[in-house]
């Protein structure tokens, strides 16, 4: 072969080489540092644990140290989010923060608190709680905690959550600035078991008619809603809007026993069902409370779970008109397992099911982002706007006793529709309300203003004669401009009132509490005015607007 020849045979040459070390390669793959090809079991697919076995594998073989409690910890997590949008891994540092709303108490030393100007500033002091007991003040300034100075260093809520929050029984030192005063004030707290209740507010919205505000249906909702209930009651009482609108859900025994103050006789309020759970019912015992009085239920797209279990029973009923915007639709029942580390894994087990026989979950087969997203579809497509665009199937009708006409598919859908209200809605709202310039602005004013605000004895007082005159409007404008909000002539004007209505209840909320802030903004809801004109309106007596509002 001549040299010519040679040369043109070089690239088949360069070719089988680079195949004979690839095939080389491969070969001492399988049997490199000793060895073997590794065989996890000879058992049934059906019999061996293949995730036990990858995760041993790569604990004993990767080529990196690993931690191997977090790749369990991910891969429980991976496994459950791909099963539907609310079966979840719970961290073990992270199941006590998680279970607290429920339980309806933790331990710290109980004060609401606002990070003001880089400063944890005291918004209030629960009642009967440790802070209210040593003598902490609203308007107080914690500047320092068992030693270490927490003013100006960028303090975030979970560092204040850490620093005050504790085991009930130990002991936090703080200093204070109080304003007045030049020197540092020195407190000794013993944390303490502080409750988180459930019911916002309640109180009489109309001579015969009680208003309760319920955020959550926690292990003590039902003491407390019965507490509020014979208050109204004892203030005469006759009819009751349960406002429900923001509620996530919780416990079913809370909405069950809630359900139960309302319905006469033995009646179904839920049953749940799944694949390994036999199906499962819950019922009145004709024992209630409030069989008789009119009822109305508030709801909206922040509604769900037990929310749409209490909402679903007295709707299916014809117990109550239920009046706002679709619920979310959350009808999955997780049951909740600890293991032994201290985390726990809720799986969902069955579905809810309202008396009439209706799902009240929404389909989830798009996935969780899709999922998590339909709320949003909803404004898109323009069902917050008109009731009509609201997309039911047929097949999914059901009637009540009262032969009306109820959907399934996912959510409540209400008896009297009320759209969202967009006449403020616009960028400079938006923005003011989104980066907390209301209620900033108004931490900032009430602290400036206590002497001022002083002659408010009574809620009824500032209600009655509080105004937010054109200075404190004006004010608050400039307050904005300087946190780098962009004025817009024509949306200030168009959201004046909505803003104006905000500050007089944030300035409440400081001074009367959660009662005061509701009584406020209330004024200008919508939902809420509708539920009042109807529960002081005889059964004949329904008005034309609020006709307009069914359609």
């Amino acid at each position: 072969m001549d040299s010519e020849q040679r040369k043109n045979f070089r690239p088949l040459w360069y070719a089988l080489f680079i195949t004979a070390g690839i095939v080389i390669g491969v070969s001492l793959n399988g049997s490199f540092n000793g060895s073997r090809n590794i065989l996890f079991s000879r058992s049934t697919p059906s019999g061996f644990n293949k995730i036990n076995d990858v995760i041993n594998y790569i604990r004993q073989e990767y080529v990196d140290t690993i931690n191997q409690n977090q790749i369990v910890d991910n891969t429980i997590t991976q496994i459950l989010q791909n099963l539907d949008p609310h079966s979840s891994y719970i961290p073990a540092d992270e199941l006590k923060s998680v279970n607290e709303p429920l339980e309806g108490n933790f331990e710290g030393i109980g004060i609401e608190f606002h990070i003001q100007n880089d400063t944890i500033m005291v918004v209030s002091t629960i009642a009967g709680g440790p802070s209210e007991t040593i003598g902490l003040r609203p308007g107080d300034r914690i500047v320092e905690v068992d030693g270490k100075n927490v003013a100006g260093i960028g303090i975030k809520n979970e560092d204040v959550f850490k620093y005050l929050r504790g085991q009930e029984g130990t002991k936090v030192a703080i200093k204070v600035k109080r304003s007045g005063l030049s020197k540092l004030l020195d407190f000794t707290i013993v944390r303490g078991k502080i409750p988180i209740r459930s019911i916002e507010t309640a109180f009489m919205a109309s001579p015969n008619t009680g208003y309760v505000k319920i955020s959550r249906f926690a292990a003590n909702t039902y003491e407390e809603f019965m507490d509020a209930l014979n208050k109204l009651k004892e203030q005469s009482a006759k009819n009751l809007i349960i406002d429900l609108r923001g509620n996530p859900g919780g416990y079913l025994d809370a909405a069950t026993a809630l359900a139960n103050e309302f319905l006469k006789g033995k009646k179904l309020i839920v049953y749940t069902q799944g694949k390994a759970r036999p199906r499962k019912e819950y019922y009145s015992n004709g024992e209630g409370t409030f069989e008789n009085g009119k009822l109305f239920v508030l709801i909206d797209e922040g509604s769900a779970s037990a929310s749409e279990i209490l909402s679903g029973a007295l709707q299916d009923w014809d117990r109550a008109e239920i009046i706002g915007r679709r619920s979310f639709g959350k009808g999955l029942v997780q049951e909740q397992t600890l293991f032994p580390d201290g985390s726990a894994m809720r799986l969902t087990v069955a579905r809810y099911y309202t008396p009439t026989g209706r799902s009240i979950q929404k389909p989830y087969t798009d996935g969780t982002l899709a999922y998590d997203d339909e709320v949003i579809e909803r404004y898109k497509h323009g069902e917050m706007i008109n009731a009509d665009s609201t997309h039911f199937n047929d097949s999914l009708k059901y009637k009540t006793p009262g032969g009306k006409i109820v959907y399934g598919g996912g959510g409540i859908m209400p008896d009297i529709f009320v759209p969202i209200d967009t006449t403020s809605d616009n960028e400079f709202s938006r923005a003011v309300f989104a980066f907390g310039i209301v209620s900033k602005f108004c931490y900032d004013y009430v602290d400036h203003n206590r002497n001022l605000l002083g002659v408010y004895k009574t809620l009824e007082q500032y209600e009655k004669n509080f105004k937010t005159e054109p200075k404190l409007f004006s004010d608050f404008i400039a307050y904005a401009v300087s946190n780098k909000i962009r004025p817009d002539e024509k949306n200030i004007a168009s959201s004046k009132s909505l803003i104006s209505n905000q500050l007089k209840a944030n300035i409440a909320r400081l001074l009367f509490g959660n009662d005061g802030y509701y009584r406020i903004t209330l004024q200008e809801d919508k939902v809420y005015k509708i539920a009042v004109e109807l529960s002081e309106q005889t059964n004949a007596d329904k008005t034309v607007s609020t006709r307009v509002e069914k359609k």
